[in-house]
């Protein structure tokens, strides 16, 4: 079972009710969440976009918008070059978009993920150098492509990185970090050393949208309303599916892009919408992240990333309806082949076999695993799948990471070599240990939660032992932790509070929804629904005989098996039958939420944990 954790962070939330107008259960969540100094606090629930940060704070901006200017002036051709997620999508989209409506004579090319790869390489650099290209703009990537930033220069090409992933480094013997950035004209990074911008997690599609409020400003030019509307809600779309901490910035851009993107200009987001059939009012993280974001990135990811950006360019709506229909199919299909890798990493794990890359001799001199060694004793799992599409190396990874609640990479054959993608927990920075062993790999990159690699086959084993005997994990890091806001009786709930709670919004990464908690809580009947009859709804009372409705969205077969633990099999099945049952009484997790039916609104508790 999880470990329970009820958050104690002290302030006079009188008081702070008082300043703001809101309750002191409302006052304790914002502390909960260190929003402490007035002025946060107000940012934190009224902040607008016109408080976002001066983009002249990012270091080197001011050379970035200098070179661009002059560029589009002279009739420079710039190819700028992005990546296959839906980050770097929006992020090629909004330049392009903006250098374009300057008169800038600009291209794009996006890397194919299986013939390209990650990012900038030789073959992109040739090709550019080929096609008369003067300048190279990269966005989502380049912070890590030293070597091919130094060849573009050396064949008289300009070179402007824009990024937001973590500056390659080396330890020194006295444990500083010695960062090592490109040899570009100018290098827009928030992560860089001697960078002041205030913050720091903006993905690349943010950085991106700097780089063209920049560039509108410097050269004395005022945005139009409708694309600067288009560009912050591409920011803030890339800014969920990049899984960025909504805090700070990011919130105030996430929120204003959720209450604008359904009338956005871009009439690609707009079908989008419409084909995956969202018909609220007002579209959450959720969409986002789990419905919308993944038909973006299922065509970098099974086919090319330039039918997406497609889509974001696409200018008349019908041509935008058929492009989303088709990335919403793709997007389906990517479902099915993840559901079966995720269950063949899943089996791999339980059965606890490990073996060598295929073709890989199990010798003592070559690293590989002897037959019989198990992952059991793993802080770190490096699974090697040889027949996992490698574009959904990193889905998998992140459902093992759920599974098993470790840091996870999962390995899969390319056409040259092994690549792979890592996942990783709360108490493990990803990134700093790959730099460890940086030896290993041919090519990677990342930051603290996810990373990219390629490797030699010989050396997976290899890996796999060099990152375990590095990690200083411990059994607590590994343990589940579901940190509670406040013990709230269920009578404090109401449909006042739930309104308050909204204005916390929008939740995810760094701000995640509030829970609250109360013991002896008896389940009073139930009934499953759902087409696979997976969800639970019951009917509750509180210690003082209050009825409630109750949702659960989770495991239905583990609660059922806790149930008939305590109590037994047949009184689980009586819960679910007319008539009266014996009294089953749990502690639970929970938030207040709104339940609409056929017009008519009333409360609803969703269970969120269980002992």
């Amino acid at each position: 079972m999880a470990k329970w954790v009820l958050v104690t962070k002290r302030a006079d939330f009188e008081s702070i009710g008082r300043k703001f107008a809101i309750s002191p259960v409302l006052a304790r969540l914002i502390r909960n969440r260190d929003i402490v100094e007035e002025d946060d606090i107000r940012k934190y629930l009224s902040g607008t976009a016109e408080e976002m940060y001066d983009p002249f704070l990012l270091k080197d901006m001011d050379k970035a918008v200098v070179i661009l200017a002059e560029k589009i002036a002279s009739g420079a051709a710039i190819r700028v070059i992005g990546d296959y997620d839906a980050d770097g999508i929006c992020a090629t989209h909004i330049l392009i978009k903006g250098i374009s409506s300057l008169g800038g004579k600009a291209d794009t090319v996006i890397p194919h993920r299986v013939k390209d790869g990650y990012g900038l390489n030789d073959h992109l650099i040739e090709a550019a150098a080929q096609a008369g290209i003067d300048t190279i703009v990269t966005c989502d990537n380049g912070i890590a492509a030293a070597a091919q930033i130094q060849a573009a220069k050396e064949m008289g090409m300009t070179v402007i990185v824009t990024d937001h992933h973590e500056v390659p480094f080396e330890e020194a013997e006295d444990g500083k970090r010695i960062y090592f950035l490109p040899a570009a004209d100018a290098v827009v990074d928030p992560k860089q050393e001697g960078c002041p911008y205030p913050c720091k997690q903006i993905c690349g599609g943010v950085v991106a949208v700097k780089v063209v409020e920049a560039l509108f400003r410097f050269m004395g030019r005022a945005m139009p309303a409708a694309l600067q509307e288009e560009i912050r809600c591409l920011g803030a779309f890339a800014t969920i599916c990049d899984v960025m901490e909504l805090r700070d910035e990011n919130r105030i851009l996430v929120k204003y892009g959720l209450e604008r993107m359904r009338e956005s200009a871009n009439l690609g987001l707009r079908a989008l919408i419409e084909v995956n059939g969202i018909s609220e009012e007002r579209l959450s993280p959720y969409h986002i992240g789990f419905v919308l974001g993944p038909c973006i990135n299922a065509t970098g990811r099974l086919d090319t990333a330039e039918r997406a950006l497609a889509l974001l360019g696409a200018t008349e709506y019908r041509e935008a309806m058929v492009l989303a229909a088709e990335l919403k199919s793709l997007n389906e299909s990517r479902k099915e082949m993840t559901r079966s890798m995720v269950e063949e990493a899943v089996h791999m794990v339980v059965s606890g076999a490990v073996t060598a890359g295929a073709d890989t001799p199990v010798t003592e001199e070559s690293g590989a695993v002897e037959a019989g060694q198990s992952y059991q004793g793993d802080k770190v799992l490096v699974l090697y799948l040889p027949h996992c599409h490698e574009s959904l190396a990193g889905i998998v990874a992140g459902r093992i990471r759920e599974h098993f609640g470790k840091p996870t990479f999962v390995l899969t054959d390319a056409e040259e070599e092994v690549k792979g993608s890592g996942r990783s927990i709360e108490a493990y920075d990803m990134y700093a240990e790959m730099c460890k062993c940086k030896e290993l790999f041919i090519k990677f990159g990342g930051h603290k939660q996810a990373a990219g690699l390629s490797i030699k086959k010989e050396n997976i084993d290899r890996l796999r032992r060099t990152l375990n005997a590095n990690a200083l994990l411990t059994e607590a890091d590994f343990e589940e932790r579901v940190r509670i806001d406040i013990a709230l009786p269920l009578s404090y709930v109401n449909a006042e509070l739930i309104r308050e709670i909204d204005r916390l919004a929008p939740f995810g990464v760094g701000n995640v929804k509030p829970v609250f908690a109360q013991k002896q809580v008896r389940l009073l009947s139930g009934r499953l629904m759902g087409k696979n009859r997976n969800v639970g709804k019951y009917t509750i009372a509180d210690g003082d005989g209050r009825k409630f409705e109750m949702v659960y969205f989770g495991d239905m077969e583990a609660f059922h098996g806790f149930l008939a633990d305590r109590y037994s099999p047949d009184e689980v099945g009586r819960l679910y039958e007319d008539g009266p049952i014996n009294p089953i009484e749990i502690s639970i997790v929970y938030y207040p939420d709104r339940n609409s039916y056929k017009g008519r609104e009333s409360i609803q508790i969703v269970m969120r944990n269980y002992c």
